[in-house]
């Protein structure tokens, strides 16, 4: 099981140019890249309602939230994938992977149709027997309910399924599912290293797995 945003494809400046579109159109000011960095990883309705709130001490996340959903719909449907790019020895990882025949599922908090669509454009759909997304399943990471629907549809046990993600959130969920869990050093972890998340290792880049799994 392997995330995507952070893990596989840098896609802050996606989420920096479809954030900051969405609040000029709600006459809001911009956010830093970094902050919104910070904010990456438990999906869409986390990140526009964090937007609203830092953006606008005086706004009202609920009242304003329906059009900033919309308007960020739109410019991501928009940009998805222009800005964003794969990260240096992520490809080697999941040829590594490949190689060993095991199945390989994209288990993200991002939308499935963005997810697709985003993998298609980097040419890394071939890797992944299936594709899981922030509204495939009723709950997002950190709950382990998507690890625990993937391995279902895998037909593999928890405890012999590695989740390789980039954040707290991939971490925790696996935790809770039993599965084992190893992190990248280079994601978006809500501005925290992933040195200090309860992880089983952490990686420099993907490409390191085929020593780790030696």
């Amino acid at each position: 099981m392997i995330d995507l945003d952070g893990t596989l494809v840098h896609t802050l400046p996606d989420f920096a140019v479809a954030i900051n579109r969405m609040l000029a159109d709600l006459c809001l000011p911009a956010l830093p890249e970094q902050t919104i960095g910070e904010m990456i990883g438990k999906g869409s309705e986390h990140l526009i309602a964090q937007a609203l709130v830092l953006a606008n001490a005086q706004a009202q996340p609920k009242a304003d939230f329906d059009a900033a959903w919309h308007s960020y719909q739109t410019h991501y449907a928009a940009i998805n994938g222009q800005y964003a790019s794969i990260y240096p020895g992520a490809l080697e990882g999941l040829r590594s992977l490949q190689k060993r025949g095991w199945p390989l599922v994209c288990l993200t908090n991002k939308p499935l149709a963005f997810a697709q669509d985003l993998l298609r454009q980097k040419g890394l759909d071939g890797y992944f027997s299936h594709v899981f997304g922030g509204d495939s399943f009723v709950r997002k990471k950190p709950d382990p309910l998507p690890l625990l629907k993937t391995c279902a549809a895998l037909g593999t046990l928890p405890a012999q399924t590695l989740m390789l993600g980039d954040s707290s959130n991939d971490a925790q969920a696996a935790r809770a599912a039993g599965c084992p869990v190893l992190l990248v050093s280079y994601g978006y972890n809500h501005g925290q290293a992933a040195s200090q998340v309860d992880a089983d290792g952490v990686l420099d880049t993907l490409a390191d797995l085929a020593h780790w799994l030696a």
